[in-house]
């Protein structure tokens, strides 16, 4: 199979997702998009089915290559989970924007794709959890362990901080829901850096305070 022309293949799919949507959209519509005979699309994908979970895996890859990129740079904790949300939300923006149709590949409900999109969101999941573990955020439990290893004196006072901790992938799991709750909010763009900053001094603020205890 030849890359280069499986990618006309799916800009032209996605052409015909802008103007038709995925259910009236026809692998005739695919050719005549590309200028070639519905038997040279057939060569590429198997059907307009293929065509569009191809293209749906092609769109989620490229916003979590973005995200792995951030999570594992060189930079603050903050930095780096706003650069893993900014990949979803930026993903959401732009399908939002092409038409009206092309937020169709976002529909985790959806026979088509819903899987490709609930991978992505679960890969997501794993980075910010990877992100906020590096970064020294501790669940429930971890102090009280840690106390016993030092001492049972001050087995009370961990019991109280834990019964307040928050760990990685429930931190996690509050960024995920920060940004699904941004994609239908105007301007959420804006508002994701200053959302994050607060929500990451937020977590890793109480956790560092909760050690000092």
């Amino acid at each position: 199979m030849a890359p280069d022309r499986l990618t006309e293949v799916l800009d032209a799919t996605y052409d015909c997702l802008t103007r038709y949507g995925v259910r009236r959209t026809t692998v005739d519509d695919i050719a005549g998009a590309m200028n070639v005979s519905r038997s040279a699309v057939y060569q590429y994908v198997r059907g307009k089915d293929d065509a569009f979970r191809r293209l749906a895996e092609r769109l989620h890859d490229r916003a979590l290559e973005r995200a792995r990129r951030a999570a594992s740079a060189d930079a603050p904790p903050t930095t780096r989970v706003r650069g893993v949300l900014e990949a979803k939300l930026a993903l959401v923006l732009e399908l939002a924007g092409d038409s009206p149709h092309t937020a169709e590949l976002l529909d985790e409900k959806a026979r088509l794709f819903g899987d490709i999109c609930h991978r992505f969101t679960a890969d997501l999941r794993a980075l910010l959890i990877g992100v906020f573990t590096e970064s020294g955020l501790r669940g429930p439990g971890t102090a009280a362990a840690d106390t016993a290893r030092a001492g049972a004196g001050e087995a009370e006072g961990a019991a109280d901080a834990d019964a307040d901790a928050v760990g990685a992938a429930e931190a996690a799991d509050i960024g995920i829901a920060l940004v699904l709750g941004l994609e239908s909010v105007p301007g959420g763009e804006r508002l994701l850096a200053p959302a994050v900053d607060a929500l990451v001094a937020g977590l890793l603020g109480g956790a560092a305070e909760r050690a000092g205890r």
